[in-house]
């Protein structure tokens, strides 16, 4: 895969600027939760979603890559990732979540590992 997986692409509809958090967020086969956390910072842009009690609270933090479109007038994000992926996804980590390479890479390995959709 070619495009950084940690921008928004042009595609999605995103308009620089918009703040995504208190977005609803939905999967390819139905609704995971919501942005609790939105960064539009180049080359780290991604959400983290609070999935609420469908897995038990969980926040997981997306790349900008695994999201297929933006709908500001309903307030929702598509993900072109399923509900199963997000769920097995690696826990969001707030303590490596700046500035940690590391973290990121493995975030990203576990997506790229995925077909994007």
């Amino acid at each position: 895969m070619s495009e950084n997986l940690w921008e928004h692409r042009t595609e999605t509809g995103y308009l620089t600027g918009t703040d995504l958090a208190g977005y609803r967020v939905e999967a390819i086969d139905g609704h995971i939760g919501k942005v609790d956390k939105h960064t539009a910072d180049a080359g780290e842009a991604g959400v983290v979603v609070d999935t609420g009690v469908w897995i038990f609270g969980k926040e997981v933090l997306l790349p900008a890559g695994c999201i297929s479109s933006v709908d500001t007038e309903t307030g929702t994000v598509y993900l072109n990732r399923t509900k199963q992926d997000v769920k097995d996804a690696p826990e969001f980590l707030r303590e490596r979540h700046d500035g940690d390479s590391d973290y990121r890479m493995h975030l990203g390995e576990y997506y790229y590992g995925r077909t994007m959709l």
